[in-house]
């Protein structure tokens, strides 16, 4: 097992490190370490996290950075997307697993039940999502932290909600509903072809800074819709029953408990042409 892992399993099941974890979760620290992060002084860290995760540098637009987090936010220079309106594509680079909402808005990971309505804060909202799907892209270090709108709609409320941080990483997220205690931000769509959408971004550890654009009534599929600052972190998609089909192989990794590696614009799921159960298959 990797240090890392073995420390935020120190952090998240030991009674001394809950009691740390209680400190550097709150936004004030994440707020301290982004100072660092978006100085001159951090440039030496880039070449030891490029090493450390053996980041290829080649297809992102430049090289001369002027803090780490100007080098952790960089753009590719080109992106593959799926433009296809009946499809649904992947709003990241990162790992994907899918949860089927039960019929009282709520979705089970492990032992951790959680409520829609925790999560959007908006009871009749999480209503509309009742029997529909929770896809949940899970993004390390390593990636690429820009993400895109998975399908082109009409946009309706952009809503940000308060919280803490804390890792996202599945040995967290099993055991404390961070999902519903993170700080996040989120967006409602309307799309022809797959209906009332939820996208929204959730920080991590040490991760406050959700970047996401100014909001506009229409947007595209693959538009760029923001970028995340230093770290891990999650974006959770909620579909609406009987509206999208997701990719058999996703279904199946999903029910072993096993993430999906996904990619920024691939498809990941269409219209679903009969109208039935939103069920494992």
């Amino acid at each position: 097992m990797k240090k890392d892992t073995l420390f935020i399993r120190f952090l998240y099941h030991t009674i001394p490190g809950r009691s740390i974890l209680k400190r550097i979760v709150k936004p004030q620290v994440s707020r301290k370490v982004s100072i660092f992060l978006n100085s001159r002084f951090s440039r030496w860290l880039v070449p030891l996290f490029v090493r450390k995760y053996r980041i290829d540098l080649n297809g992102y637009e430049k090289g001369n950075y002027t803090s780490f987090n100007d080098f952790f936010t960089r753009r590719r220079r080109a992106a593959r997307i799926d433009i296809t309106p009946e499809h649904l594509i992947s709003p990241c680079d990162g790992y994907l697993t899918v949860y089927p909402i039960g019929k009282n808005s709520t979705y089970r990971i492990k032992h951790i039940e959680y409520h829609l309505e925790q999560l959007l804060e908006n009871r009749e909202l999480a209503k509309h999502f009742s029997g529909g799907w929770c896809l949940i892209f899970r993004l390390t270090p390593k990636n690429y932290h820009r993400y895109c709108y998975v399908c082109e709609g009409i946009q309706r409320e952009c809503r940000k909600v308060e919280g803490k941080l804390h890792c996202v990483r599945p040995v967290a997220y099993t055991s404390t509903p961070v999902f519903i205690e993170n700080c996040r931000e989120y967006v409602e769509i309307e799309s022809d072809f797959l209906g009332h959408i939820i996208q929204m971004e959730i920080g991590a550890l040490l991760v406050g800074r959700i970047q996401n654009y100014p909001c506009s009534s229409k947007v595209l599929q693959g538009q760029e819709k923001g970028y995340f600052e230093f770290g891990g972190s999650s974006i959770v998609i909620l579909l609406e029953k009987n509206r999208v089909k997701i990719k058999n192989e996703i279904q199946e990794r999903s029910q072993r408990d096993e993430e999906t590696e996904v990619y920024l614009g691939e498809q990941i799921g269409s219209i679903q042409k009969e109208r039935g159960s939103t069920v494992y298959e």
